[in-house]
């Protein structure tokens, strides 16, 4: 395979065809080449799904690219974002005007399993699927794959459950009635007679980008989750990271987040973890779960028989633990991390019942990378913009509520997979079947116009051409058989082992002792622990938006996808989901493409 040469600061620099921009530079030996706006904090990739804007570079004189989600191209003049940085002169890509709104019976927005199950399910029914995910491939963070540009030998290898993924991967790619659109985000919703979806496709920094709307009667929202982590003193130096940015970087570029790792947190997803790293040749110091083993075992035996299909991946796991000599070692969690520009050391400590560090049980371990993750939060950003109603996942967390048919409390509107408590990839699945087969259903019962002003997402699009579901195929929820039985089956299992997985591993009120006054909790604008406290004790704070305000906590880039959860608790101040604007968008895309007047 020939490298694709490019420069980084004016050196130059080869990375692999397919490589993300972030995989390159940390191939290259760099972890940090951003510098925070008001501290001047070295920053690198963090979360590894874009979620948090961690990773912000400048490429080709455009600043605000996420390194983690551009894949990198010949001739890129990649350089360091230093603070907030301006467009470099014409170097700003131009969008296409827009192309009209377009009406599609079913959307899916998500491609993980969820999302690729909703869309096969509901194609099954007779509805053609319009299937939009940020990513370039479907799989989502669960069946994360290789760059095609990489011509893996035996993908099979990197996950499990890969026979059944590709099954359903190929499915989608062959399947006349599903339009797969590939690195697009779904940056606002509107609510009206139909649900419209705001789209914007192509990379940031990307000649021929486009903004456009689409409209449909029946949304399936696959949107999945992000890595919940909990922060201590040291936790924004650049080689902490959460540990789907490790699994991320292991198994969709081939890249070790660091030579000697510690993997801490709580929950079996800790496992896969640091399997992944040491399938990149990273060496696991330590792996770390904060509760102990009776937790996890009383957690478990409220419902017994509910994860036993896992055992045997259990025991794979617990085979490669002894294998490689990894010390597992439960009621410890890492409590501070160390260094100048970047994690030298980390301090491990023993937690009481309640999480609480015990005295003088600290440990100091020499490593260059950390890797956390505290259970996981719900992308909920279109859910809120559509109205849905929230309640409490199993978890403690916001989920999305739905009905037995995936339907949220907005009509037209279905949820599945994570959004609706976080559950697993089985769940998830089986959450997705149900959801597209009932979005069919609603496609069908719904006078859908068979077009509308405008061309089609792209040149290959198969999305509108029948105007809904197929009134000749009946979808699965009219014939409630052996399938929708077996389906309503699985998604209560699946809600079971949710249950008890959330009583196996719980996240602790004794977390909020791990960090001191001078500790960053949001990472976007800087605002330490003791900012948050003191807007809450002295200003007249009275919700999440007044509390922003005060202290700017969750005013960032990320708008309080990873402090949002932190600085509810710290502060007793609840949490806010609603973002109008889902993802970034740049204004001048919304000028050019003439659709400001619109919105």
């Amino acid at each position: 395979m020939a490298a694709v040469e490019l420069t980084f600061d004016g050196e130059p620099l080869e990375a692999l065809p397919g490589q993300s921009v972030a995989a390159a530079l940390m191939a290259s030996g760099r972890d940090s080449w951003r510098t925070t706006r008001g501290g001047g904090r070295a920053r690198g990739v963090f979360c590894g799904i874009g979620a948090c804007f961690d990773c912000l570079v400048v490429v080709n004189g455009l600043p605000d690219v996420r390194a983690c989600q551009r894949a990198v191209s010949a001739g890129d003049q990649i350089s360091t974002q230093r603070g907030a940085v301006l467009p470099a002169g014409e170097a700003q890509a131009q969008a296409s005007a827009a192309d009209g709104v377009q009406v599609v019976p079913v959307v899916v927005v998500g491609a993980g399993p969820a999302g690729m199950s909703a869309a096969v399910a509901a194609a099954d029914a007779g509805s053609s699927v319009l299937l939009v995910d940020a990513a370039g491939s479907v799989g989502g963070q669960f069946n994360r794959q290789l760059p095609s540009e990489f011509r893996a030998g035996r993908p099979e290898k990197l996950q499990h459950g890969w026979r059944a993924f590709a099954r359903l991967r190929d499915r989608i790619a062959a399947d006349d009635k599903i339009t797969h659109l590939t690195d697009t985000n779904v940056w606002a919703v509107e609510q009206g007679v139909r649900t419209r979806l705001w789209l914007q496709g192509g990379a940031a920094d990307a000649a021929g980008r486009r903004v456009w709307a689409v409209e449909t009667s029946a949304l399936v929202l696959a949107t999945g989750a992000f890595d919940r982590v909990l922060p201590f003193p040291g936790w924004d130096l650049p080689g902490v990271y959460s540990a789907g940015a490790a699994q991320a970087l292991a198994k969709g570029q081939r890249i070790a987040v660091g030579r000697r790792v510690v993997v801490a947190g709580t929950g079996p997803f800790l496992l896969p973890v640091a399997e992944s790293l040491v399938g990149v040749g990273a060496e696991v110091v330590a792996l770390l779960e904060a509760n102990r083993p009776s937790t996890v075992v009383k957690g478990w035996l409220t419902d017994p028989l509910v994860a036993s299909s896992k055992l045997s991946e259990a025991a794979t796991y617990a085979t490669l633990l002894a294998r490689k000599k990894i010390p597992f070692k439960h009621g410890r969690t890492v409590v501070a991390a160390h260094g100048t520009d970047r994690v030298e050391a980390v301090t491990v400590a023993r937690l009481d019942a309640n999480w609480k560090p015990i005295p003088g049980t600290e440990e100091r371990l020499e490593v260059d990378a950390v890797c956390l993750g505290f259970g996981f939060t719900a992308n909920l950003e279109l859910a809120v913009s559509t109205r849905c109603t929230l309640g409490e996942g199993p978890d403690g967390g916001p989920a999305v509520l739905v009905d037995e048919n995936q339907q949220t409390t907005t009509p037209g509107v279905f949820a599945a997979g994570e959004l609706t408590g976080i559950g697993g990839a089985a769940l998830a699945a089986a959450e997705g079947q149900v959801a597209g087969a009932a979005a069919s259903q609603r496609a069908a019962s719904t006078t859908t116009p068979s077009s509308s002003t405008g061309s089609p997402p792209s040149a290959t699009s198969r999305v509108g051409d029948e105007g809904g579901a197929s009134h000749g195929s009946p979808s699965q929820l009219d014939q409630p058989g052996e399938q929708m039985q077996a389906l309503r089956r699985a998604v209560a299992k699946g809600k079971r082992f949710a249950a008890a997985l959330a009583k196996a591993y719980p996240v602790r009120d004794g977390w909020l002792e791990w960090s001191r006054a001078e500790t960053v909790v949001c990472r976007c604008e800087e605002v330490s622990r003791g900012e948050v406290e003191e807007a809450v004790g002295v200003r007249d704070v009275v919700g999440a938006r007044s509390l922003k305000l005060s202290c700017r906590a969750g005013l960032g880039l990320c708008q309080g996808r990873v402090c949002g959860r932190n600085v509810a608790a710290i502060s007793g101040v609840s949490s806010e989901h609603g973002r109008p604007v889902a993802q970034p968008v740049r204004l001048k895309d919304l000028a050019v493409a003439e659709i400001l007047e619109d919105l």
